[in-house]
């Protein structure tokens, strides 16, 4: 299925009002696996931060969601979010000011071009490689933009099923994916060519977390490509499965695992 269409559709409904905003950032946090674990992730890197002055980038920021949370952590975190789709761009910035989030800007930028050398303590990318063909321009962009000893937060497909992809040959659940997931070992690969020089990789969306990800995305983006008026009916959808899929989400952030639908990388320059 086409994602851009859905999402367009949810940016109108809940770009409404500044609540409904907040609103939508709380339950994706809550219902999707990817925020668990990001969240996880970048509380761990901001021990002994909250008090001094970094700067983070966003790396296709889309809707702003790790945006806000960053922002929320602390006053003095400097934090640019960036994507590629001039019309998310604009909706974030009218939404931060409108909340009067100071400590953020957004801009429309080309992840294969943009590069600010030395810049950022913190590079977070979110399931954003999965739709550019020239991965190893991008991370070499990041990687320059990093200061010294900055880390790069980044989530992909993994090649074991990622992007609801079970057999060769098999299309992506999202069309819009030009890859339908990656290796460990590509991935290490590839983040060594560009130059990070300590690299931590680790499975994601284990047995739990699939199963969080069918009933908590795949499903319900299946009904709203459908019909618009399914909008009227996932409100009841999520209430009859949050249970379910915080416990599973719960599991897959606090269990290793040999294998994976996601992998979490953190890489330092």
């Amino acid at each position: 299925m086409r994602y851009e269409p859905v999402k367009k559709r949810l940016a109108r409904f809940f770009g409404k009002s500044s609540l409904l905003r907040i609103l939508f950032y709380k339950v994706l946090d809550l219902l999707l696996l990817r925020a668990w674990h990001i969240h996880r992730e970048i509380k761990s890197w901001a021990i002994g931060k909250t008090d001094k002055h970094v700067h983070i980038l966003d790396a296709g920021a889309g809707f702003g969601q790790h945006t806000y949370y960053l922002a929320k952590m602390s006053p003095k975190w400097s934090v640019l979010g960036i994507d590629v789709k001039t019309e998310h761009v604009c909706d974030c910035n009218r939404f931060f000011h409108h909340t009067e989030k100071r400590n953020v800007l957004f801009k429309t930028e080309d992840l294969k071009t943009f590069q600010q050398p030395d810049t950022f303590d913190l590079v977070l990318s979110v399931d954003v490689m999965e739709y550019i063909e020239e991965d190893c321009k991008v991370l070499k962009n990041m990687h320059a933009s990093l200061k010294e000893d900055g880390m790069l937060l980044l989530t992909v497909p993994s090649d074991k099923g990622g992007s609801g992809v079970s057999k060769p040959g098999e299309k992506p659940f999202i069309e819009e994916h030009i890859r339908t997931g990656y290796s460990i070992e590509e991935m290490k690969r590839k983040l060594k060519k560009v130059g990070f020089k300590k690299i931590d990789i680790k499975y994601t969306y284990g047995r739990p977390g699939s199963r969080s990800w069918l009933l908590s995305l795949k499903y319900p983006m299946l009904m709203l490509g459908t019909s618009k008026y399914m909008y009227t009916v996932l409100p009841f959808y999520y209430l009859l499965i949050f249970p379910l899929c915080f416990l599973l989400n719960y599991l897959d952030v606090t269990r290793q695992h040999k294998t994976g639908t996601s992998i979490l990388v953190k890489a330092w320059k």
